[in-house]
């Protein structure tokens, strides 16, 4: 692939493509009527939320056929394919991990479909492959998620998925690689809490209808001790009274404590401490003999109002992550073997939010946001001495692995022009990091540059906006922009590297991503701010940035694109159906688009504290109010559209995605197209390293041609 001195890919110009023609599939509609608070709803498309259906196959077909006809009259679609498996085929690992006296550490000669796990017997050792999971199936798709070394080092326990489903079974091995036959299904959103000889998880009973889309109720924590079948394992924990709670646990590295956390969303929690030395906890069912309440369900947490996460513990005394009375986070610890426990401030709130603390030798490494990028400090275990760790530029801290019996620590940066560099301290009383790997791109461009600016909502409220592109750009309106945003569930948005928006800086893109509020840059109140009855805060944060862009003459309504996945796909899909004129090409991704209904699919009943619910009157009118599905309206000019879903997106159903397609086909009255791409054998993003790199290939042609980018 030709790069040329200013990183433009060669004859990338503006130009008028012609449209392209598209017929839609015809999708019936029924009569279906939801009555809200006195309302009827319609729902002409509610059939196609049945996904083991013949008809809805058929749909899915039709649909994937006039999608591909239309990709495949772009004229440079194949080129751009080629052109990102190039790109995309550079050697990449991750932060090394220790455990005993082996390394394990994740890396990708750079086309495989899944990263490869290794270990060795020293950091500079020779690596052998541990877990291969591109020998477990033909297509790829098979994935390792969590991966958890048993406190004595002789044991791993790795979680495995199929076609990208969240469903998993956990496998073991031996630490000599050897594979035991214990094998645990229906797992899912667990922790490994190792206790002796076997370990607690979470799981679900075997789904009665469909796998991918039935309600997930009862989650349940068990015991399983190594070469036991699942059926022999014991229940520790289940509550009957409410089936829409979440139960994840974890243990101690000492096994003295079991750490069960309870919420009932995204957002608040409760937490158990359990005193393993009072018996032995696998033997028994879950009793109060066992449990401190470390967090009561009182006024202070009335509805998991707070939220808390174990950072370690020190024999008796228990360190904890929390917003109680704190919206920018600080640390707290307990000493439970007191005869009068009592809490003290170990690290107070401060300007910025304490994002995430970790322990590392005799002292807590600290990850704060300041102004939505990361800072890296360390303290005392009692808080005091804040030193500083600096990083070499503006980007985000990820992958910490040390532990407190140990001096040394790794961890790694990145940001929008630049992957994966890993940092290693090898001594916390001389915290001086050395690069220990830093990746190295197919194409290196040294020829962008990310600024960071402020803009005003409608509201008044000051928003910041990370804005990457070419260096000496030209402001005068012509620039193709993709605008990226989130804003819901606490998560921040902070500047990370991606392979396949690297594509679109170096065919002259300018890259935006808006910090709206719903995230957690700013600390839980920037999230509350936009969640719930206030949750259209977040969607005029986002049409302000596109205004801003257009305003300040970056790029014009023709030449920019919006993108969001997930609560992402929710935004695109609300901003586009507000806001139509605003947005040439909108690609919404695995979006929440049924606001009213999505609570009754898989765990969607765990973002009603951010959403809210249908079943309440007063959040019923503000869901429908914005709902996507809707709010699509007859004789509108839409954007250029490309949904993307998968089959095997159990997070968020593709029903969401389909009945949105379907809406907008038929509401649609200029020649902007609007497709429905919908992968098989994937879920809630690319289940492999070759559909993602397919996936990529089909966006920037939809965006490229429909933004009248000549390639």
């Amino acid at each position: 692939m030709a790069i040329s001195a200013s990183c433009l890919l060669a004859g990338c110009k503006q130009v008028k493509n012609p449209v392209i023609p598209v017929t839609y599939p015809s999708t019936a509609k029924v009569e279906h009527t939801d009555n809200y608070f006195g309302i009827d709803v319609e729902d002409p498309y509610h059939w196609l939320e049945d996904d083991r259906s013949d008809s809805t196959a058929a749909w899915v077909k039709s649909e994937n056929d006039v999608t591909n006809a239309y990709l495949e009259q772009i004229p440079f679609r194949e080129k751009i394919r080629g052109e990102l498996t190039e790109i995309w085929d550079y050697p990449r690992q991750g932060v090394p991990s220790k455990h005993g006296s082996k390394y394990f550490v994740w890396k990708n000669n750079g086309l495989q479909n899944q990263s490869v796990l290794y270990i060795s017997d020293r950091l500079d050792g020779e690596q052998r492959v541990f877990i291969d999971p591109n020998t477990l199936s033909e297509d790829g798709t098979t994935r390792v998620g969590a991966v958890s070394v048993s406190n004595d080092n002789k044991y791993v326990a790795y979680t495995l998925s199929s076609g990208g489903s969240d469903w998993n079974e956990i496998h073991l091995k031996s630490i000599d690689g050897s594979d035991l036959k214990d094998v645990l299904k229906w797992v899912k959103f667990t922790g490994i809490g190792w206790y002796r000889d076997g370990f607690f998880y979470s799981r679900y009973d075997a789904p009665k209808g469909s796998a991918l889309s039935e309600k997930n109720e009862y989650q349940k924590i068990y015991y399983h001790r190594i070469g036991t079948e699942q059926k022999d394992d014991r229940l520790i924990y289940q509550n009957l009274k409410n089936p829409l709670l979440y139960h994840y646990c974890s243990t101690s590295d000492d096994e003295k404590y079991l750490y069960i956390t309870v919420s009932k969303g995204t957002d608040g929690n409760d937490i158990w401490v359990c005193d393993l030395t009072k018996g032995d906890l696998s033997k028994r069912d879950f009793g109060k003999k066992y449990a401190v309440y470390l967090y009561r369900l009182s006024t202070e947490n009335k509805d998991f109002k707070n939220e808390y996460s174990i950072v370690d513990n020190f024999g008796s005394e228990i360190y904890v992550w929390t917003n109680e009375n704190a919206p920018r986070y600080k640390v707290m610890k307990i000493d439970i073997a007191a005869a009068n426990p009592k809490w003290a401030d170990v690290i107070p709130e401060s300007e910025d939010v304490l994002t995430g603390v970790a322990s590392a030798g005799h002292k807590l490494v600290a990850e704060y946001f300041h102004n939505a990028a990361s800072t890296l400090y360390l303290f005392s275990r009692d808080g005091s001495g804040k030193t500083e760790i600096k990083l070499p530029e503006i980007g985000s801290v990820g992958g910490f692995s040390g532990k407190k019996d140990e001096s040394e620590f790794f961890y790694s940066l990145t940001s929008y022009t630049n992957p994966n560099t890993i940092f290693r301290v090898a001594d916390i009383d001389n915290p001086t990091p050395e690069i220990y790997s830093q990746t190295e791109l197919a194409v290196k461009c040294n020829d962008l540059v990310t600024e960071q600016v402020w803009y005003t909502s409608k509201d008044g409220t000051e928003v910041p906006m990370f804005i990457t592109h070419k260096k000496g750009i030209k402001l005068d309106g012509n620039n193709p922009t993709l605008l990226y945003g989130y804003g819901g569930f606490n998560i921040s948005l902070t500047p990370s590297f991606s392979i396949s928006n690297y594509f679109f800086l170096l065919n002259g893109g300018v890259y935006a991503v808006a910090n709206l509020r719903g995230g957690g840059e700013f600390g839980s109140d920037w999230h509350k701010q936009g969640t719930r009855l206030q949750k259209q805060n977040v969607f005029d944060d986002f049409i302000a940035a596109a205004e801003y862009l257009i305003t300040n003459k970056y790029t014009s309504s023709e030449k920019l694109a919006i993108k969001g996945g997930s609560n992402g796909g929710l935004l695109v899909g609300a901003c586009m159906t507000q806001r139509p004129d605003l947005f040439k090409v909108a690609l919404p991704a695995v979006g929440v688009m049924d606001m009213l209904r999505f609570h009754k699919f898989t765990v969607g009943w765990g973002w009603v504290d951010d959403y809210g619910s249908s079943d309440n009157e007063e959040e019923f009118h503000c869901l429908y109010g914005y709902s996507p599905y809707h709010n699509i309206k007859d004789s509108v000019c839409y954007p250029a559209t490309l949904i993307i879903t998968a089959d095997h997106d159990d997070r968020v159903v593709p029903a969401h995605s389909f009945k949105f397609a379907a809406a907008l086909q038929a509401a649609q009255k200029c020649g902007n197209p609007c497709l429905i791409r919908i992968d098989v054998m994937s879920g809630h993003g690319a289940s492999s390293t070759g559909k993602a790199i397919a996936e990529a290939a089909d966006q920037w042609s939809f965006v490229f041609y429909n933004l009248n980018m000549k390639h």
